[in-house]
């Protein structure tokens, strides 16, 4: 059993006991996106840490998708809805990197490459050494906006 899970199953508890009914509603629709990415394919797993964090960062994004999909809908509750499942998401993934650390980082990159200027064609190269020092901590497409503007494509 992995410690995330464990977390997870003991703040679903602690949510039910305190009748905090987003939060608990929440953290059931994590465990069963963990436990679908578990049985999906062709041999059941269980998850790591790492690829649970995955699952709670794509389930973040659907619900800060979904709140600007409902604020442009005229729907101001559901956006509120999804924002606060989205605050209870967030306090299980790692603090996300500032756009200062995010720039840094691809700066980092481009000169260990030595990529500058390239443009577009060095993008996946860049973006593969990136992904893996931000995964979980930033946004794909904001760390892909930012590669664009350094290598001069955007």
């Amino acid at each position: 059993m992995n410690s995330l899970k464990d977390r997870l199953r003991t703040d679903l508890t602690a949510a039910m006991k305190a009748r905090d009914e987003v939060r608990s509603s929440t953290i059931r629709m994590i465990l069963t996106a963990v436990t679908n990415a578990e049985v999906a394919g062709s041999v059941a797993k269980e998850l790591s840490d790492d690829e649970m964090l995955t699952v709670l960062a794509t389930e973040a994004k659907k619900r800060r998708e979904a709140a600007v999909a409902f604020e442009e809908g005229n729907r101001p509750e559901s956006a509120a809805k999804e924002r606060a499942e989205a605050a209870v998401i967030a306090d299980y993934l790692p603090a996300q990197l500032s756009p200062e650390e995010i720039s840094d980082i691809v700066a980092e990159a481009v000169g260990q490459l030595g990529v500058a200027g390239e443009g577009p064609k060095a993008m996946g190269r860049v973006m593969g050494v990136v992904t893996p020092q931000v995964k979980g901590r930033a946004d794909g497409a904001a760390v892909a906006a930012e590669v664009r503007r350094q290598l001069g494509s955007a």
